[in-house]
């Protein structure tokens, strides 16, 4: 674990901007809280002194003098002070508070500091001009409300700082847990660049954001193993299916090259090799064929196509090949119309291979029936047949290319049929779904209708 990594990481770096985030807010709370309170204090102080200028207003300078020596007597301290001052700034009556150097305004709270006792105090005051000639002060101390503002301002402190060391230590640990998981994610990204593909991403198992994220490329890189696999097994067979039918065509060409054929020898040498030359690009027509599907370029050419209306002109084909053949080709559940988007000649190719295969392994006198479908939820078709049908433990396996089943070998036939179905139907978003019709098989072709 390299803690130099720590700044870079997502994790760590949301942490400190929440941090700064819940502290700028905060700090801004606690200035609306300071001023506030120091307005309300304020305001209790000139609340005071403006309630004893309107009370001692209503008396004579002999009450006012009797008035302020009983104060002084009974509140000596000097948390509380009223004194009267001779115009040179000489304590007349009152209690021991020295005049203030500077009145600001007559009549208007203000502040002053005094020195006492070595130390420099602050009061807020109220200064009346008498009758006399002589200044009234009444005057309140504010080491309480200094003292309530430190305070304040300490517990702002301390909590600033233990949010600060609090957060930072959070913003630590979940690097320290981000860059971790990193680590397990790059350490396997490494394997899969190796070469295992069957590797894969760890999760927490929390279905967090990442572990959404990591869900998914864990899906893709599945879905690439098994693209892989795949590209693997075409190749295989390929070169196990064309192998045979190359090994017939040299074959037959070495065997005219070595005899003294006649000319109707040779043609037909000549024939067999056009048949199987045809055999084998077939072939690979076929797998270019699935290549253009998958490759979804169509799928822009979309236009409102009439499903019922292709599996008609489909089953009208094939009905001539089934009377050859001796069954009895079907067509039930004829709705007026199966509107969906799609492309009419892909559509008209995946029903014909359904149709071809369904005849090629029904036996005579068997019957293949085509049923087409309309509800809420799907439109679609389904071919069933009364042939040897699919094993369930294949139908997975029968949509890959080149598979065949066994029962399926003697057939002619490249195996490619289904995959290209199956391509036309992942193209057009329908599902495709192989079931067992005791006996034979039925393979159907749905989609949600369309909006």
């Amino acid at each position: 674990m390299r803690l130099r990594e720590l700044p870079r990481t997502t994790s760590f770096r949301l942490a400190v901007f929440f941090l700064l985030l819940f502290g700028g807010a905060s700090s801004a709370l606690f200035g609306v809280l300071y001023v506030q309170m120091q307005g309300f204090l304020v305001a209790r102080v000139d609340e005071w002194l403006l309630r004893e200028r309107t009370d001692l207003s209503r008396y004579s300078p002999e009450e006012l003098r009797t008035r302020l020596e009983a104060r002084a007597l009974v509140d000596p301290s000097l948390e509380r002070a009223m004194a009267v001052f001779d115009p040179a700034g000489r304590r007349l009556d009152g209690t021991e508070l020295p005049a203030p150097a500077t009145i600001s305004a007559w009549d208007v709270p203000f502040d002053f500091a005094i020195a006492l006792n070595g130390k420099r105090e602050t009061y807020r005051g109220l200064a009346r001009r008498l009758e006399t000639g002589d200044t009234l002060l009444i005057a309140q101390s504010l080491h309480e409300t200094d003292e309530f503002n430190e305070a304040l301002v300490q517990a702002m402190l301390i909590g600033g700082a233990l949010t600060i060391v609090l957060a930072l230590g959070g913003a630590v640990f979940v690097g320290i847990g981000a860059v971790r998981r990193l680590d397990a994610v790059t350490l396997a990204i490494r394997k899969i660049v190796a070469g295992d593909l069957s590797n894969r991403l760890p999760t927490r198992g929390t279905l967090d954001d990442v572990d959404r994220l990591i869900h998914v490329v864990n899906g893709m890189l599945e879905e690439i193993d098994r693209l892989m696999r795949e590209v693997k097994g075409v190749c295989d067979n390929i070169a196990h299916d064309l192998r045979t039918p190359l090994t017939r065509l040299l074959g037959g060409l070495e065997r005219v090259r070595r005899h003294d054929p006649s000319k109707e020898e040779y043609g037909l040498a000549v024939d067999d090799a056009i048949a199987e030359t045809k055999g084998i690009l077939k072939t690979f027509a076929a797998l270019l064929r699935i290549s253009e599907v998958e490759d979804g370029a169509r799928r822009s050419g979309f236009v409102s196509v009439d499903l019922a209306a292709i599996v008609q002109d489909a089953v009208d084909f094939y009905e001539p090949l089934a009377d050859e053949k001796q069954i009895a080709l079907s067509l039930s559940g004829q709705p007026v119309r199966l509107p969906l988007m799609g492309d009419a000649s892909l559509l008209f190719e995946a029903v014909g291979n359904l149709l071809d295969n369904a005849i090629k392994f029904t036996p005579p006198g068997g019957h293949v029936r085509v049923t087409l479908f309309s509800c809420a939820t799907a439109v679609g078709v389904a071919v069933a047949d009364d042939g040897p049908g699919i094993p369930p433990a294949e139908w997975e396996a029968v949509l890959r290319r080149f598979y065949r089943t066994e029962k399926s070998r003697s057939t002619p036939g490249s195996g490619l049929g289904l995959s290209l179905v199956a391509g036309i139907a992942g193209l057009h978003g329908m599902e495709l779904v192989l079931a067992d019709n005791e006996p034979g098989c039925r393979i159907t072709l749905s989609k949600a209708p369309d909006a």
